[in-house]
């Protein structure tokens, strides 16, 4: 369906026109008519405001040819050298302009007196030497403004793409991480099962439940420590079903740092490596205690430790913490850390420490 346009509206031509004369524009070329007039009035006999008005008529004469030049399209020459040869072509006519009122608009008089000649050149060659060098400069301008305004488009482009890549390789490691969690927990159902446990019904009840509440969670992009802090009270109570007398553990996440934003099984990532690595080898067990607390220089930090078997030396590195690590650098970025040292007594010390950047 075409546009109705108002009856009234000036052409499009006109209205960039006038949204390219703008007051700053005006104001500047006010400013150097007025330079041009103090420097040229000590050589001339007419009076200085008379001066002063020629110098301000040719000035917005030639800022209104310089703008209409501007707009024009031609494909024979780029745009700065239209410019310049309308300045070129407009200063003498301008000059000329303004002084038909001295010689009651006849055309010729200007030239047949010789003080107004004289003046009429004197003014013609300061405005040739000016308006061009003028334009140029106004051109280096605009080039300048055109280069910082497209770095700004592209690094606004650039911000969204990375956001979007980092949001895929979210998605990527969320993917990987679910299948490893999942499969070793009905490893262990199936432990259960094998060994006639009457226990495994109440587990594999307990692990749907879990698994219910855990799924739509996993690639939350709005995950917080709370929701960490209920997976976490889910998985260890079902862990505990499967070895009550061998595993013990306690929760210590203070209700204040519940909304903060946590990636999604990161410290259940720990937690069922203290289980499987350290607890389960464990002929006695132990336990497994989760703390989280804010640090004083401003940074979170949150620790799982365990009292199992500790590290051992010839262990290979293990992907789910390669994987973790990943996560929290796409998650915050490098403003977090994950380090593994040994537990006193005995067992492993996990510890995530990371700057909110909501704060």
């Amino acid at each position: 369906m075409p546009a109705v346009l108002d009856a009234e509206s000036p052409p499009l031509g006109a209205r960039r026109l006038l949204a390219a004369l703008n007051p700053r524009r005006a104001l500047i070329a006010a400013g150097l008519a007025t330079l041009a007039a103090v420097a040229l009035n000590p050589i001339f006999v007419t009076p200085f405001t008379v001066l002063l008005g020629r110098m301000l008529v040719i000035a917005l004469l030639l800022l209104l040819v310089h703008t209409a030049a501007g707009l024009l399209e031609a494909a024979w020459a780029p745009r700065w050298m239209v410019q310049v040869a309308a300045l070129m072509l407009a200063a003498p006519l301008a000059t000329w302009l303004v002084y038909l009122p001295d010689v009651q608009g006849q055309v010729f008089e200007v030239f047949r007196h010789e003080g107004r000649l004289s003046g009429f050149l004197l003014i013609t060659a300061v405005v040739l030497v000016v308006a061009p060098l003028l334009a140029l400069g106004a051109l280096y301008r605009e080039r300048d403004a055109q280069a910082r305004s497209q770095a700004l488009a592209f690094a606004l482009e650039r911000s969204r793409l990375e956001k979007q890549a980092l949001d895929a390789r979210l998605r990527l490691l969320h993917a990987q991480i679910e299948p490893h969690f999942l499969f070793n927990t009905l490893a262990n159902v199936q432990q259960l099962v094998e060994a006639g446990s009457p226990q495994a019904p109440r587990v594999l009840a307990s692990l749907i439940a879990y698994l219910r509440a855990a799924m739509p969670r996993l690639a939350d992009e709005g995950a917080t420590l709370g929701n960490e802090a209920a997976l976490l009270q889910a998985y260890l109570a079902l862990m505990q079903m499967r070895m009550p007398d061998r595993l013990r553990f306690e929760l210590e996440l203070p209700a204040e740092m519940h909304a903060l934003r946590f990636p999604p099984m990161a410290l259940l990532t720990l937690v069922e490596n203290a289980v499987r690595h350290g607890i389960d080898p464990a002929e006695q067990g132990g336990t497994i205690r989760v703390q989280a607390q804010r640090l004083p220089d401003g940074r979170l930090q949150a620790q799982v430790a365990d009292t199992g078997v500790g590290l051992r030396e010839a262990a290979p590195p293990g992907t789910g913490l390669a994987n973790l690590r990943e996560r929290l650098a796409a998650f915050y970025g490098d403003g977090a850390t994950l380090e593994l040292s040994e537990n006193v007594p005995r067992g492993v010390l996990a510890t995530i420490t990371w700057t909110d950047r909501a704060a």
